[in-house]
């Protein structure tokens, strides 16, 4: 891919919020270039915010460059004060170190680190850790005018806040600043890319890297993932979309994205995929033709979740999306069933109540919730209208026992097509 099929493929999707210079860019990136994004190792996982600037790198990388991933253990221990109202809590070196090793390993399942152009996957620490704070003053900090410190954006909204901005993350912006410089000297990486809220930041670097080397550097941003109406995407009532599939099950994932409001899906098909531009544009069509049958959803959403959790992750979030939708349920684990079922009515019994002669159908119907009471229950056995665990009761004295859990300690009930409820037995 030429660069000016590299800069046309961000344009079309979108994902050139600002540059600095971009014919000069583009003359730059006709030969293989190294181009580096930071992250912040602020847990063990990424989330789906990081997935815009992990696909930038990959851009990047199947365009014939080399991606440097970079990880802040140098400046993940003072926190970036850009768009946040008050100062992080600062992290433990062990915390760090954890954050880090997680983070680490989801950055390979993006990049490529063995092919001809391979990836670089640095910390920062490496270089920041034995430079004495005079020496930093002396080399670094002489060639940081004030004034244009003050003019940045991220640092005047802070100053202008109430919580204010600590003398400790005013020094943030000099840090990444100089990892911009370390890498053009140590790695030849003459573009930062990130998004668009570090702007300031890389153009601070830009900065340093002319008045220190005498090198004209570029730098390039992608716009924030947000909803239309402006807000972040990647988080729900119960928090962050992780990349960690211990932290986000691969279902809850895939469900994320499968519930992406029209007015979003397009872009984010652009922004987080490879999708051509040819399907792009027939997807497009759909979902101005037919936007009730949420193709355009469903692919994003396998696309996604098959590229962070591989064939048989997805393959699992299909088969719960399924069960969900009257699947027969095998053995599943209370985790996997809690998160299919998160927002049904659950009720919880002893388990006693399963061994011996185990519990009457018709009781558990009525214990659940799903029937008002015992005549009920056997109405709607006998109309063929009573599930457990999707699979349907023929009998109205049947007994349940500890073989009909669908988990470890659960059971899953329905009444009808769409009504369920949950046996917990403790």
């Amino acid at each position: 891919m030429s660069a000016t099929d590299l800069l046309h493929e961000l344009r079309w999707r979108g994902l050139i919020h600002q540059c600095t210079d971009e014919n000069a860019l583009a003359k730059l990136l006709s030969q293989p270039q190294t181009v580096y994004i930071g992250f912040d190792p602020t847990a063990t996982s990424l989330h789906v915010g990081s997935m815009m600037q992990l696909m930038l790198l990959r851009r990047f990388q199947r365009a014939g460059h080399r991606p440097i991933a970079l990880v802040g253990g140098a400046t993940g221990m003072i926190g970036d004060p850009t768009g946040k109202s008050e100062e992080r809590n600062l992290l433990s070196e062990e915390q760090l170190q954890a954050n880090i090793a997680g983070v680490a390993r989801q950055m390979r399942a993006f990049l490529d680190f063995e092919g001809p152009r391979p990836a670089l996957l640095l910390n920062n620490f490496d270089w920041m850790h034995d430079f004495s704070y005079l020496n930093f003053l002396r080399d670094v900090g002489k060639n940081f005018p004030i004034g244009a410190m003050l003019g940045k954006e991220s640092i005047r909204s802070r100053l202008d806040s109430e919580a204010g901005l600590s003398y400790t993350e005013f020094s943030y912006m000099l840090l990444q600043a100089y990892d911009f410089v370390h890498l053009a000297q140590q790695h030849g990486c003459r573009i930062q890319a990130g998004g668009s809220d570090q702007w300031g930041n890389i153009t601070a670097g830009i900065d340093l890297g002319r008045r220190m080397l005498g090198e004209s550097l570029f730098g390039l941003t992608a716009p924030l993932l947000l909803t239309s109406d402006g807000k972040k995407m990647g988080k729900t009532e119960k928090g962050a979309i992780w990349l960690d599939p211990a932290r986000t099950s691969p279902y809850a994932f895939f469900q994320y994205w499968r519930t992406v409001e029209d007015a979003d899906v397009m872009r984010c098909i652009a922004y987080l995929t490879e999708i051509t531009r040819d399907e792009y544009l027939e997807l497009e069509q759909q979902v101005t033709a037919d936007p009730g049958r949420c193709a355009a959803q469903q692919r994003l959403a396998e696309w996604l979740t098959e590229f962070v959790h591989g064939r048989q992750g997805l393959q699992s979030a299909q088969r719960a999306t399924q069960i969900f939708f009257g699947g027969e349920i095998e053995t599943w684990s209370d985790r996997e069933l809690g998160e299919i079922f998160e927002d049904v009515p659950s009720v919880v019994l002893d388990r006693q109540t399963l061994e011996g002669d185990g519990l009457w159908i018709v009781e558990a119907f009525q214990k659940s919730g799903l029937t008002a009471s015992n005549g009920e229950a056997r109405r709607t056995i006998k109309e063929g209208g009573a599930y457990v665990n999707n699979r349907r009761v023929n009998a109205e004295n049947q007994r349940l026992s500890p073989v009909d859990l669908a988990g470890e300690t659960m059971m899953v009930l329905r009444r009808g097509k769409k009504k369920y409820a949950i046996l917990r037995f403790q």
